[in-house]
């Protein structure tokens, strides 16, 4: 198999031993049609240089990788929409293999060591919609063309703002009608591979708190800690938690300020590296509004945007309470730990807001006055502004005044909540102009991800087998991520 000298295949997930995954192979479906193949996300590891049939053959026929010991479906529990839930896992997907990053394009052997720096990462393939595992629970295992479809744009999306997320590396179409009570049916159905920075959910920790196994939830404090969080002292179960709060902070901060929201943000869909994945019934707002959700199942709104915070937080004390169990003696300093999100994501949000806009720190006081001018804008104008134009327009602070006021919003841009918002971006410096050069800034729209587009693309497919308007979609978020950080 051609991969590229970058391809280090590194298989960790087997240093946890039979207790914490089932051997399971995929299913054998009637076709595989190439139908999103993620060349820049496959260069990352080494995987660039594969020939479509060799790339149907790893992730369609899921032959393993080499180097690879063959799939596994893990185990995991889970607070789902709060009610715990001890019978799920990977019930439609597994971790087909593991992978370090490559560095900047380099090989692995023209990287120098250095003490001082870190490893590369790890890096997991994993699967969705690959067949039945003994966690299905009399489910089909399948995943429609349409999630599929859905989940590549959600990842593209928040890939181009620069939100922590999965990045999916393939789609391909499996030949099967699916019936599903939820969408018209039967409907296409696919498999899907998500290149991602950890499989380890807080439910995989839940999972061993429940059956009582302390000796468990050690070896998963010692694998993830070494792996995803080296800075962590071995056995530091506090300090762990602090690292999984960090990080989770920074991801909620991060999907705040893209108008992201989840939708199911159960405790078996979030991860101990920050990193999100698992896009089912996500939506981005079309403009302010706190109590917008995603799920039509989610009645009470418990997911609903502004809410995400809270839900993230509940969902840290579940796995507090897991390292509890091994840090009995360590309680005040796992509540210290778990403590620290509420000032985490304030800084976060801070600093992802002033990324969001182009500009500068001047320090904390002026940089949460521009935040909350930014939000009382974005409520204020609703839907006359909707939500990422706004961040569009302003890109680069005040030197983009003519930009925006000159362009199609600029009669919104009046009023007492603009008047704030422009003093306190005035206060800030652009953070790297140059960026305003990048030719996405001369047009007049941003690239948005609604509801009506979503279902647009997808329509092309339905109706008429046209993936030209989705690929097309995708290089132009490519294109738009580039220009955000150019």
């Amino acid at each position: 198999m051609p991969v590229s000298p970058a391809y280090r295949p590194d298989p960790r997930f087997v240093d946890l031993g039979p207790e914490f995954g089932d051997p399971v192979q995929a299913a054998d479906f009637p076709q595989t049609l190439l139908r999103v193949r993620n060349d820049r996300a496959a260069a990352t590891v080494g995987l660039e240089t594969l020939s479509d049939d060799e790339w149907l053959s790893h992730f369609g026929r899921f032959q393993p990788l080499p180097g690879q010991p063959g799939p596994v479906a893990m185990r995991y529990h889970g607070h789902q929409f709060r009610a715990y839930n001890p019978d799920i896992g990977d019930g439609r997907g597994f971790l087909a293999a593991q992978l370090r990053e490559g560095v900047s394009g380099q090989a692995a052997s023209d990287r120098v060591a250095s003490d001082s720096a870190p490893p590369p990462r790890l890096l997991d393939l994993g699967t969705k919609g690959s067949g039945q595992t003994p966690w299905s629970r009399h489910a089909d295992g399948r995943l429609t063309l349409k999630g599929g479809v859905r989940e590549v744009l959600a990842a593209a999306m928040l890939e181009s703002l620069g939100v922590p997320t999965c990045r999916i590396l393939s789609l391909v179409e499996t030949g099967e009608a699916l019936t599903r009570s939820d969408e018209p049916s039967p409907t296409r159905s696919a498999v899907m591979v998500r290149l991602s920075h950890s499989h380890i959910r807080f439910g995989t920790f839940q999972r061993a708190a429940y059956h009582g196994r302390k000796d468990q939830i050690e070896v998963l404090l010692e694998h993830a800690r070494s792996l995803y969080h080296p800075s962590v002292a071995t056995g530091d179960a506090p300090g762990f938690l602090a690292a999984v709060v960090e990080a989770s902070a920074r991801l909620t901060a991060k999907w705040i300020s893209a108008g992201f929201v989840h939708g199911v943000l159960n405790t078996d869909n979030l991860n101990v590296t920050g990193e999100s994945f698992d896009y089912g019934p996500w939506r981005f707002l079309p403009h302010y509004d706190p109590a917008f959700t995603a799920a039509y199942f989610d009645s009470q709104g418990l997911y609903a945007f502004a809410r995400q915070p809270e839900a993230v937080f509940w969902n840290l004390t579940q796995l507090a309470g897991c390292l509890k169990l091994i840090a009995e003696d360590q309680v005040a300093a796992l509540t210290e730990a778990l403590n620290g999100f509420g000032p985490a994501y304030i800084r976060h949000l801070r600093a992802a807001f002033l990324n969001r806009l182009g500009v500068q720190s001047l320090g904390e006081a002026a940089d949460q006055r521009l935040l909350d001018a930014t939000l009382a804008l974005l409520r204020d104008k609703g839907e006359a502004l909707r939500w990422e134009p706004l961040f569009f327009d302003w890109f680069g602070g005040f030197s983009s005044s003519a930009r925006a006021l000159g362009g199609v919003r600029g009669k919104t841009y009046q009023g007492e909540a603009f008047d704030s918002f422009r003093f306190a971006l005035l206060e800030h410096e652009p953070d790297r102009p140059e960026r305003l050069e990048h030719p996405m800034f001369a047009r007049p729209e941003p690239e948005e991800m609604l509801i009506d587009e979503v279902e647009a693309l997808w329509s092309a497919i339905a109706q008429g087998d046209d993936w030209s308007p989705l690929h097309a979609k995708l290089a132009r978020l490519e294109a738009a991520g580039k220009a955000w950080v150019l």
